[in-house]
């Protein structure tokens, strides 16, 4: 393991003897991705559904200048109300600065792969914003997705990108895009975008023999496990479509882009739809939890 990232005790005893992990992003479970009370619900249901499927959690999340993939219970209360979120690029700033935050996708496959957990469970990626061919505005996470050697589970990409320059993005990164137990690639909210995936698997025995394939070949990057929503939590595409372009059109009034424009689109995509997209947010990170639980369960025996 890299010294630069502390685990927890349970973590670390973990890794020792090769148990079953999944790392889980913090940004969700803070005020920053949901809130009170509810960031306190989704950590402890994605902690439960991992646990449940015979795996280890391990939150990420930068506690005073340094990297920690699980955390200890007295550091619950700092993750859960953190102030700052932090990316891949923010991580050395941090450390030199002792700063503590939340940890986004790219910040959290960057430490899963330094701490040698294979599995990261989120809600979703990001990607591709609107208008890239002028603004440039693509998310450090699918870059960090292609250096890092980790599964990623996720519902998706939100529906307010687009997911179309999102995936050829992800095959000019020459990362795997696996749809499990679907054709199309999920929006988030919504389980079909439209767009169809080249690659579905039935379940997680065979994500683990594609991730052992993976590394065979010598490729060091990750892999993406597009995991539909669940069924009853969805919210349809044209029950949202509306509301994302009222967001995007608040956005742009106000000089809002890439992060900044993100606040603005969710709130109004929860005042179109009275507020389900909270439910639905926690019940796609559970699923993915319990998908990831299940790959790393596979790993461990492949």
């Amino acid at each position: 393991m890299i010294s630069a990232v502390r685990c927890s005790t349970e973590v670390a005893a973990a890794l020792a003897a090769g148990r079953p992990l999944v790392a889980l992003e913090s940004t969700i479970t803070s005020r920053l991705g949901l809130p009170a009370p509810f960031n306190r619900e989704c950590f402890d249901r994605v902690n439960a559904a991992i646990r449940a499927a015979g795996a280890v959690p391990a939150v990420t999340a930068v506690i005073h200048g340094e990297l920690w993939a699980g955390i200890e219970p007295h550091h619950e209360a700092l993750v859960l109300g953190a102030d700052e979120k932090l990316a891949e690029r923010d991580l050395p700033v941090a450390m030199a600065a002792t700063r503590t935050g939340v940890t986004t996708v790219s910040a959290t496959v960057t430490i899963a792969g330094l701490a040698g957990i294979r599995v990261f469970a989120t809600g979703g990626i990001g990607g591709v914003h609107r208008g890239a061919e002028l603004s440039f505005d693509v998310s450090s996470d699918l870059g960090a997705i292609a250096r890092h050697p980790v599964i990623v589970v996720t519902a998706g990409a939100k529906a307010f990108l687009d997911l179309p320059k999102t995936l050829e993005v992800l095959e000019t990164l020459s990362v795997p895009v696996v749809g499990y137990q679907t054709d199309n690639f999920p929006a988030f909210w919504s389980r079909s975008s439209g767009l169809p995936l080249g690659h579905r698997v039935e379940s997680a025995d065979e994500i683990a023999a594609i991730a052992t394939a993976h590394a065979s070949i010598g490729w060091r990057g990750g892999m993406v496990v597009a995991n539909p929503i669940p069924l009853a939590a969805e919210i349809p595409a044209a029950d949202i479509a509306g509301a994302i372009a009222t967001g995007l059109t608040e956005a742009e009034r106000d000089g809002a882009v890439g992060p900044k424009a993100t606040p603005k689109i969710l709130a109004a995509i929860a005042a179109a739809t009275d507020s389900r997209s909270i439910p639905a947010n926690l019940a796609l990170a559970e699923s993915n939890a319990s998908l990831a639980g299940e790959i790393a369960v596979a790993l461990s025996k492949s």
